[in-house]
């Protein structure tokens, strides 16, 4: 399948528009393109705390208060741009790496940061994971590798070779799925965390923007920069299950239609409904067992780069900046760049039933 959900791109049916209205702006927001979000995932914790990494080389986490505000609630810094950012299980750290070829753990409690990752090129994306109870980080770096790190020493636990330069990467449970430049996807059952269990061209035809994994670990999706999504499972026997939709596409005009990048997706912790965003500056949910679409949401005034949502999938929260998808000429210092948190309204990300031909 490889048509649109529902009938169009641009949601006509009123019921599937989106509400920006109740969206709350985050003070004091970085000063450069937000490059990626996280949000704390401890369900123990009645808080939300949200970490933004930006091109302006610093890691903020904020607070999220119970009005929707956010109060900055720490800063620290790398020696260049910030591409990636995690939180640890505990909620007490948080994982950062970017083009200072460095991945950085920032302790909430005490407010200090080591360095605990090096590599040869930037490190483009981290993810947090446990093997056998004991914290673990995972680094993806353009020097084609990507390493884990034990933080108890000092050096690799590991070091795995890819095709290309790591573009994105995702856990979730014992999944990790890598991809890279030339579209290659490397899934990875962390159980054998050196070896590849399974490696795919991507079905996109163009540039992956990004991976991430299922809530259920049992497949992932793929977004790419020609506005077209992939649903892919891990196992062959569900490979039936596997489609790509378009989405991110302006109307059709004069046998032109103008495509758009798909920067993020990140799947609802509850119902296992996810978003893409891009760099058309909306954002979508959608129900990927249902092939439908939920809800499509108004262009917010700027490109959207990074998404997540928090713990509970209440909060769903969106950066808006500039993502160098028209080159150089298109950045002015106009441009929107900030946080926004959108409420996540009861029936915006609940699966439809699904209508099962027999």
């Amino acid at each position: 399948m490889s048509g649109l959900f529902g009938s169009s791109a641009s949601a006509t049916a009123t019921n599937t528009v989106g509400d920006l209205k109740q969206d709350v702006q985050l003070n004091n927001g970085p000063e450069d393109t937000i490059s990626d979000v996280a949000f704390n995932p401890t369900p123990t914790d009645p808080k939300d705390f949200l970490a933004v990494s930006s091109w302006d080389k610093k890691v903020r986490i904020y607070e999220i208060l119970g009005n929707g505000q956010g109060e900055g609630r720490h800063l620290y810094e790398h020696d260049g741009p910030v591409f990636s950012c995690d939180f640890f299980k505990d909620g007490q750290k948080v994982v950062s790496g970017g083009a200072d070829k460095q991945a950085k753990v920032c302790d909430l409690a005490t407010g200090q940061t080591v360095q605990v990752a090096q590599h040869d090129a930037p490190v483009r994306a981290v993810r947090y994971f446990e093997a056998n109870g004991q914290p673990m980080v995972v680094t993806g770096s353009w020097d084609k590798t990507i390493r884990y790190w034990d933080l108890r020493q000092s050096t690799p636990a590991a070091t795995v070779a890819c095709q290309e330069r790591v573009y994105t990467m995702d856990v979730r449970n014992n999944l990790l799925v890598v991809g890279t430049a030339d579209r290659y996807i490397n899934v990875i059952n962390l159980a054998e965390p050196t070896k590849f269990y399974k490696t795919i061209q991507s079905p996109l035809k163009w540039q992956t923007r990004v991976v991430s994994c299922f809530t259920d670990a049992s497949g992932f999706a793929i977004g790419s920069i020609e506005g077209r999504c992939a649903i892919q499972y891990v196992e062959d026997k569900d490979s039936s299950l596997n489609f790509s939709f378009k989405c991110h596409r302006d109307p059709t005009q004069g046998n032109v239609t103008n495509v758009h990048a798909v920067n993020d997706i990140s799947f609802h912790p509850q119902h296992g409904t996810f978003s893409t965003a891009g760099s058309d500056g909306t954002f979508h949910f959608w129900d990927k067992d249902a092939k439908h679409r939920l809800k499509g949401y108004p262009n917010v005034g700027g490109s959207i780069t990074a998404t997540t949502f928090n713990k509970t999938g209440t909060i769903f929260a969106y950066a808006v900046g500039y993502d160098w998808s028209k080159g150089y000429q298109g950045n002015n210092p106009q441009y929107p760049n900030k946080v926004m948190l959108h409420p996540v309204q009861a029936d915006e990300c609940k699966p439809r039933p699904a209508v099962k031909k027999r």
